[in-house]
């Protein structure tokens, strides 16, 4: 229960997720020293924020999907330049109609880009949201690490 309670707080807050903010630290010391979850039998080194939505029709030729493509396209340099070390995944699932874009950024570049409000986070939902068939604009801020 303890640890529920932990994670929780953890979660609540993405600000939960930036390292801290003390001169001693350096991005040396976090990315040796990952935050630990689940009483240290998990831990992670990275954020990922997703944004997600539902499209319409079939994968292969649904135009809501091709719309959304075009907007990736659009801001996928100033997505990518979030962080020198970030990762872009774009994930689709033809059977439940999900597009998701997943961008992870190390422990130490979250902070900044949350401060920045995940830019360019406002302008792309805006668009994806204006587009016909496009529904459940979402975002959700999740730990990573690679195992």
């Amino acid at each position: 229960m303890k640890s529920a309670a932990v994670f929780s707080l953890l979660v609540a807050s993405a600000s939960a997720f930036a390292p801290a903010n003390t001169p001693a630290f350096t991005r040396q010391q976090s990315a040796l020293n990952s935050v630990p979850l689940a009483n240290g039998a998990m831990s992670f080194d990275r954020v990922c924020r997703e944004w997600r939505c539902k499209y319409t029709g079939d994968k292969s030729d649904s135009e809501s999907l091709e719309a959304i493509a075009k907007v990736v396209d659009e801001y996928l340099p100033q997505i990518k330049a979030v962080s020198d070390d970030a990762t872009v995944n774009r994930l689709v699932c033809g059977s439940c109609l999900d597009f998701k874009l997943m961008t992870t950024v190390p422990l130490d570049d979250f902070g900044p880009w949350e401060e920045k409000e995940f830019a360019p986070e406002g302008e792309f939902l805006a668009k994806i949201k204006a587009i016909e068939g496009v529904s459940q604009v979402e975002t959700q801020t999740i730990t990573n690490v690679q195992i």
